[in-house]
Formats: structure tokens, C-alpha cells, sequence
């Protein structure tokens, strides 16, 4: 599988040359429905891992024996996904409909604590070799990110993230891990994806160049807006810096963040170091943007289910960023929901 990002539609360094020392390369990850073998970069995928190491769990306290079975998430999907193959217009048949909606309902385990332990979801596994801006600590060479299923941890309502640095070579395949038997969200279960990584350059989020370049691209961009006409404009056919220079929608590797909910604020570690973008789960692959659609998928712009491959989301459909310090990765690592 590869995935192509097309050349940004101009040049925007020429246009600001100042943009150059605003520039970094991330790695796109363009995940896609497959089979992903242990041995692959994945998202949803099996993980390899050490035979005498003890599957995580999450002990923070929170409701958790109330919610639905991943079995029955995984088989929604695909009644609904065959439905609207099937029939553009009408979608689920009436008996399908009946099989949706006791597929959609919630379960209870009776006697199950807030502190008792949730086996977490694997999420994604990176291997260093194949992602170029993936940064391994020395003697490691994959990044394995897992979750809790439920929201209720911190302000921002989102699943609590846990990273896991581990070396190739020390691991074996391991294809059915311990499970919760309920999870409080849909969105939270990956449906398994091969990647395709691609390395690809943006340009800083605007709220943090300078001033005179922010004005300067503001009035580039009203320019635009104008010469596209009012009908054009209405459906924001005109270019922006924003949407079609700056930062790569969907699941990535480094680069920027975006802060397109809270605005940009510092991110530093315990230590004091300025952290860094680790990775952005996205929940759109190429968001409302079409600049960024991969010149293999152009095609199925608009077709259901085409721009969110995983099943994941976050937050109201927006990139949950995990960021890491670049001193000391195994340094307590944040995130951000935008």
C-alpha cells in the first residue's frame, strides 16, 4: 500500500521566505482497513510483546461496569458498512436496523469497581525503521501507544494514554491480549489498519509566527478569498495557510501540533524542557481540507467511511496530540485534545 500526498498547490516559502525557518517534516501514517500482522506498524492491530511482561490495566478510579461490547461495535460496523454498499439511498434494512439496535445497547457487570483494573486497548505500534520521524530512545526501536476505553480522566474527557518503549528482538507475537468486557466508548475501538507512512513537510501553526508574518498571510488569504468570487468563497474554495500549508490532518508522526481548539500555549515537561509532538490521533484522515486527500484516494472523496478509516475520534471529531520530552522520553509525556 502507498499513499501519495499531492505538492502543496504553490510554492509558500516563495511567497514568505521567512516560512523556511518556520519548517519541520512529519510522517503521515495514512492508516487503511487490512489485516496488520504483529510485526507491522499498525493501528488496531496485534502487538509483539515481552512473553513474561503482564498486559497493562488502568486503575484510576471512574465508572467502568457500564457500557457496550467491543464484539458487538466491531459487528455494527460491518452491518452498516455492507448496508451502505449495498444501497447508496436506503442504507439498513428493517431487520438489519432490529440487529443494529441490540448491537448498540449497553451492558452492565454487575460488581465491578471504579479501581478494579480495565485491561487497555491497543491503539497503535510503530516501528522506528519504517516511520522517519519517529525518534526511539537508544536500544528501543518501537513505540506502542495503548488506552483506557472510558473518558472520565482529566478536564478534557478523553481516554488515558500510555506509551510503551520496547526493543523488536526481546517480544513475541501476541494476537488475543486481555480485553475489558465493556468500554465506555465506540469511538475508542480501532478497527485494524496497515500504514502507509509518508514523510512530509509543514509549516508552523499561525498563531505562532511572528506578527508581521500573520498579517501578511492574512491579507494573502483575503486576496484569495476575493479573486475566487462569492460563490467560490462560500464554499471555501480559495486558499488558505491554514488549511493547505501548515499542518497535515489525520494520524501523524512529529511535526507541528495544531491548536485550532484552545489556541497554542507551552507544553514542558517536569524537567523543564520544551516537549514535543510524539504523535496526533486524528480522527479525520484529511479533515474538510481536500489539498491533503492522497493522490491514490482522490476517487473516494465523499464516500462513506473513506476519511475515517480507524473508527477512531476524539473529542467533537477533532486530533488528540500526545506530546514527549526530547531530553527523556521516558519523562511523563501530555496531551492535548484540538
Amino acid at each position: 500500500m502507498t499513499r501519495t500526498t499531492p505538492p502543496r498547490p504553490l510554492d509558500i516559502e516563495a511567497e514568505f521566505p521567512e516560512l523556511a525557518s518556520y519548517r519541520k517534516t512529519c510522517t503521515r501514517l495514512h492508516p487503511r482497513r487490512g489485516t496488520p500482522e504483529p510485526c507491522q506498524s499498525s493501528i488496531g492491530g496485534p502487538f509483539l510483546w515481552p512473553a513474561d511482561e503482564p498486559w497493562p490495566a488502568c486503575r484510576a478510579a471512574h465508572p467502568r461496569d457500564t457500557g457496550r461490547r467491543i464484539e458487538d461495535i466491531h459487528r455494527e460496523r460491518r452491518v452498516l458498512d455492507e448496508a451502505w454498499r449495498r444501497n447508496l439511498e436506503t442504507g439498513p434494512t428493517d431487520e438489519e436496523r432490529d440487529v443494529l439496535a441490540e448491537l448498540q445497547r449497553e451492558h452492565h457487570v454487575p460488581g465491578l469497581q471504579d479501581t478494579d483494573p480495565v485491561p487497555l486497548l491497543p491503539l497503535v505500534q510503530l516501528f522506528a525503521k519504517n516511520v522517519p520521524d519517529l525518534v526511539a530512545p537508544k536500544g528501543r526501536d518501537v513505540l506502542q501507544v495503548l488506552w483506557c476505553p472510558f473518558s472520565a480522566h482529566g478536564r478534557q474527557a478523553t481516554p488515558d494514554v500510555h506509551l510503551r518503549w520496547c526493543k523488536a528482538t526481546e517480544c513475541t507475537p501476541l494476537f488475543n491480549p486481555p480485553s475489558p468486557e465493556l468500554v465506555g466508548d465506540a469511538w475508542y475501538v480501532p478497527e485494524p489498519c496497515t500504514l502507509a507512512p509518508e514523510q512530509v513537510v509543514e509549516h508552523e501553526y499561525v498563531e505562532l509566527l511572528s506578527e508581521s508574518l500573520q498579517g501578511r498571510i492574512k491579507e494573502w488569504e483575503e486576496g484569495n478569498e476575493e479573486e475566487a468570487g462569492v460563490e467560490a468563497a462560500s464554499r471555501g474554495e480559495f486558499l488558505t495557510y491554514g488549511e493547505d500549508f501548515s499542518i497535515a490532518p489525520g494520524w501523524k508522526v512529529g511535526g507541528y501540533a495544531s491548536w485550532d481548539v484552545t489556541g497554542p500555549h507551552p507544553v514542558t515537561c517536569s524537567c523543564g524542557a520544551p516537549m514535543e509532538l510524539l504523535l496526533a490521533i486524528g480522527s479525520m484522515e484529511w479533515g474538510g481540507t481536500r489539498s491533503w486527500v492522497p493522490l491514490e484516494d482522490r476517487e473516494l472523496i465523499g464516500r462513506r467511511g473513506a476519511n475515517t478509516p480507524t473508527r477512531v475520534r476524539v473529542g467533537r471529531g477533532g486530533s488528540l496530540n500526545v506530546f514527549i520530552c526530547p531530553a527523556d522520553p521516558a519523562h511523563e509525556h501530555k496531551v492535548s485534545l484540538q
